[in-house]
């Protein structure tokens, strides 16, 4: 895959890029998806693609916390993804966002919210592992924003 970064943004209005996330956004305490913000989508895109992942997880390949596929270009408010647009299954199975929730006195983790911007449609809702194993040569341009959470 190569470096694809240029313009595509990922922002948020609850959080600062290495800020804290808040207590509503995780797992155990409301489970609210942060307000997103995408940006700056390159011409070609097909589809935008966003991936929450903690890598500081316990896990050999950390924990995927929401997956969204078939989201339009032109979208710019991540607010309602979870309804509007495909959701594939995180670290747990389930088909929804899955907020924060790092073992207790484990430190702070980082959580990534990548955006990827695609030159095709993803089939179907693969998990992390599967859309990075399958799509990464379309990949157009890709960013992220991390947001911090320590569960003390």
């Amino acid at each position: 895959m190569p470096l694809n970064i240029k313009d595509l943004k990922i922002t948020s209005t609850d959080f600062q890029p290495l800020g804290k996330l808040r207590d509503e956004h995780a797992g155990d305490k409301g489970n609210v998806l942060p307000k997103l913000t995408v940006s700056g989508v390159p011409e070609g895109t097909r589809e935008l693609a966003v991936i929450c992942h903690d890598p500081d997880a316990p896990l050999p390949h950390g924990f995927t916390h929401w997956v969204v596929f078939g989201i339009d270009p032109s979208t710019t408010d991540l607010s309602d993804a979870q309804e509007r647009f495909r959701v594939g299954p995180n670290g747990a199975g389930d088909h929804q966002y899955y907020g924060p929730q790092p073992p207790a006195g484990h430190g702070e983790h980082h959580y990534y919210f990548w955006v990827y911007a695609l030159d095709t449609n993803v089939e179907g809702t693969p998990t992390r592992e599967a859309f990075l194993d399958t799509y990464a040569d379309n990949i157009i341009e890709q960013n992220r924003i991390v947001g911090l959470y320590e569960n003390k």
